[in-house]
């Protein structure tokens, strides 16, 4: 019995190089995969694009992230994360500051009739 032993020995000790050369070898590949990857943003997108003369409630939900027909607290909620993003008094733009709010006011039913100051 110890003949055949000595004979497996080599046969398992080859067995398991080549499966660890396998493995190694689709680590690599899935790695290079993994790096290849497009890169996705992982911040939320808000949106983009142009506004129109007169802000509807979806373009309104639109500028805050929210549904048109949200929660009062989600749209002052989502109206301050916005507002902290660009409020012109850390670098943004007094432009999107108004619409930002023209955007809650509309939400919140609260619109003056007259939109934005500019």
């Amino acid at each position: 019995m110890d003949a055949q032993h000595d004979k497996a020995t080599p046969l398992i000790a080859g067995l398991t190089v080549a499966a660890a050369a396998l493995a190694g070898r689709y680590s690599i590949q899935a790695w290079n995969a993994y790096k290849a990857r497009p890169v996705v943003p992982r911040m939320r997108k808000f949106y983009e694009g142009g506004f129109q003369p007169t802000m509807t409630r979806r373009e309104a939900g639109l500028i805050l992230g929210v549904r048109e027909n949200a929660h009062p607290e989600k749209v002052k909620e989502a109206h301050k994360k916005v507002m902290v993003a660009n409020h012109p008094d850390a670098g943004g733009s007094h432009y999107l500051a108004s619409k930002i709010n023209e955007a809650k006011d509309i939400l919140l039913g609260k619109t003056k009739g007259g939109g934005s100051a500019f």
